[in-house]
């Protein structure tokens, strides 16, 4: 079997069967990963986040709350973590449903367990890239709110395709002056290149947006 390519990923395992639990578990720890079981979709909401890489294996039938019902409760709740399902009962509309909602893979008890490792390494894949897309994010926000007021203007006016002469224009302020905060805006936003800070200033915005959609 291949080395894991994230050993401190951490599996939760969800299924009302103490069996097939323990099952997973040890099919999971073998593999060079760590694993998590809960008995219900409740137990595993009430969980503390997991700071390593992760994955959830989700068995469709639940007693409460179903495996759809759990998926749709953490997409409310930001809970952006990547889902394998488990299934005893071939449930087509449920697996399309599952797989439009996000879902890594859809498995049908019993199920071959290297198809099972293969998707849990997918789903930490995954993982392991959205972490490190939203901590990219983090600095670049960081960065932006490092600048001045007047230099976050000037930056919103030099990426929308304006000339260092036409903001000095626009802010009513010397060229000379829109110029130092231009190098500044460059320094502080670790920007190689004007078409660097465009696309800076684009990801911020798209960030922004998100924010502002969310109810």
């Amino acid at each position: 079997m291949r080395e894991p390519r994230q050993p401190n990923a951490v599996i939760a395992i969800v299924d009302d069967d103490p069996s097939v639990r323990e099952g997973l578990s040890s099919l999971i720890r073998s593999a060079g990963l760590q694993a998590e079981s809960f008995a219900s979709a409740q137990e595993f909401l009430a969980r503390p986040g997991a700071e390593a890489p992760s994955c959830l294996v989700l068995d469709l039938q639940l007693p409460g709350l179903s495996g759809l019902d759990l998926q749709k409760r953490m997409a409310e709740a930001g809970m952006e973590i990547p889902i394998v399902f488990l299934t005893g009962h071939g449930n087509i509309p449920a697996s399309v449903q599952a797989m439009k909602a996000g879902a890594v893979e859809f498995l049908t008890k019993p199920f071959d367990e290297q198809d099972l490792l293969q998707a849990i390494q997918e789903a930490i894949e995954r993982d392991r890239r959205a972490r490190q897309q939203q901590a990219e994010m983090r600095e670049l926000q960081n960065r932006f709110e490092s600048l001045t007021a007047r230099e976050q203007e000037v930056m919103q006016q030099v990426v929308s395709g304006l000339l260092n002469k036409q903001v000095a224009a626009e802010l009513n302020i010397t060229e000379y002056t829109v110029k130092i905060h231009r190098g500044r805006v460059m320094r502080k936003m670790h920007a190689q290149s004007l078409a660097d800070l465009v696309r800076m200033a684009e990801n911020l915005e798209v960030r922004s947006h998100k924010r502002s959609n969310q109810p």
